[in-house]
């Protein structure tokens, strides 16, 4: 094994140059996907942790995800007649026997869930007017299914009980309607119920939506604003196992009828952002791995045809076809191998520069600098693409450099 690896080391420093060249490039693609990687997947895996931290896992809502049939369609589907213009009943929204439904759900101890009545409303102070989303909560269960406690900046959760008319306003709602702490609101629901209320909490959760437009209140402030008693329209679920999201709503709504959305079904559009980004992201690097690639190859093919005398010599002397494909192959993969090493330094720079960058971001989640997600994943996976693209194209011209003939050499060297 010693003697082959002095030979290709041989090889290598006879084109320092060349050889100089292709080590970067590996490096450079190596360097690239990791410092790429832990941005892309930085923001991915942080939107992830975030909507799963701040908005409830399942949410039921009051609306059916198709409309249903008129009676004359259910009785006469097959009819020769067909009937146009139909309207669909007017029903009063809200769901249904909303008590029994917590109440079985709650029985479960794989999920908790929460009454919820969310409607909009006209934040007035002052002379400012802001369009808003009042949630109306109980805070003993809404502890159980969010974390708005933990996202609070100013005020706590119980004085929604203690003041007359509490109201937590999210930090943009706040900032936009000019109100801060103890102020007073007037608050006016499409309804035409006005009410005085009371700034007792103001949240932060980092996710841009929440912020600027939600805001929340006792259930009961919130059915009287809406001219709704006892009616609620969401019931928010938060699961002890995450990944069971999609198939625990689609067996709830198969059973009660209302669409029942996961959080993966909420964010739909922007989760599949993340997958185009992944694939912009591999095919770059590959792409700067493949160059990289040719560049071996165009060593060792050159080495092969500059040292063809030299393989007839060894053969003749007893060196076998394996072992000459060893020599250019371990050729290949010290020039990988060597960029590597260099590639994960690279990469560890290129991250800690970036993490080191402080810009204010506030675009669908708020944050400040890049958002970077560090694991030794992203190296393996590196890495072991550069080794199997160098050793890919060493073995070309190895194999080539394998099959030569001593005597067609020695002959044509004659």
């Amino acid at each position: 094994m010693w003697l082959p690896l002095n030979i290709a080391l041989t090889h290598l420093r006879t084109r320092k140059r060349q050889s100089l060249v292709s080590v970067l490039g590996v490096a450079m693609g190596v360097g690239f996907f990791i410092a790429m990687a832990a941005l892309m997947q930085g923001f991915h895996v942080y939107f992830v942790s975030k909507v799963i931290d701040v908005w409830p896992h399942v949410v039921i809502k009051d609306e059916y995800r198709s409309a249903p049939l008129q009676p004359a369609q259910r009785l006469f589907s097959d009819g020769v007649v067909m009937l146009r213009g139909l309207k669909p009943r007017d029903e009063l929204r809200g769901i249904k026997n909303a008590d029994t439904v917590i109440s079985d759900l709650n029985r479960r101890t794989d999920l908790t869930a929460a009454p919820t009545l969310r409607a909009q409303v006209f934040l007035r102070y002052g002379s400012k007017d802001v369009s808003a989303t009042l949630v109306g909560i109980e805070p003993e269960q809404e502890r159980r299914v969010s974390h708005l406690e933990n996202d609070l900046i100013a005020g706590n959760l119980n004085a929604l009980h203690t003041a007359a008319n509490g109201i937590i306003l999210g930090d943009g709602v706040a900032k936009k309607v000019g109100a801060t702490l103890n102020d007073t609101l007037s608050v006016t629901s499409p309804a035409g119920v006005v009410l005085k209320m009371k700034v007792v909490g103001i949240f932060r959760t980092g996710i841009t939506p929440i912020d600027n437009f939600e805001s929340y209140a006792l259930l009961k402030k919130a059915q009287i604003l809406q001219d709704r008693p006892n009616v609620i329209n969401q019931i928010r679920i938060r699961l002890n196992d995450v990944s069971q999201t999609r198939s625990i709503a689609t067996s709830i709504e198969a059973r009660l009828g209302y669409r029942t959305e996961s959080w993966e079904e909420t964010y739909e559009n922007i989760l599949s952002i993340f997958v185009i980004q992944n694939g912009i992201m591999y095919s770059t690097v590959g792409a700067i791995l493949i160059v990289a690639a040719f560049g071996i190859f165009n060593i060792i093919s050159t080495v092969v045809h500059e040292k063809t005398r030299d393989i007839g010599i060894l053969k003749s002397i007893g060196f076998e076809e394996r072992d000459i494909r060893r020599i250019f192959l371990i050729e290949g993969l010290l020039v990988g191998l060597v960029g590597t090493l260099l590639g994960w330094a690279l990469g560890y720079g290129l991250t800690r520069l970036l993490g080191a960058i402080r810009i204010h971001n506030e675009g669908f989640i708020t944050a400040e600098g890049f958002i970077l997600h560090y694991t030794i994943i992203h190296y393996l996976i590196a890495g072991s693409f550069a080794l199997l693209s160098a050793t890919f194209a060493a073995w070309l011209p190895a194999r080539k450099a394998a099959h030569l003939n001593p005597v067609d050499i020695i002959r044509g060297a004659a």
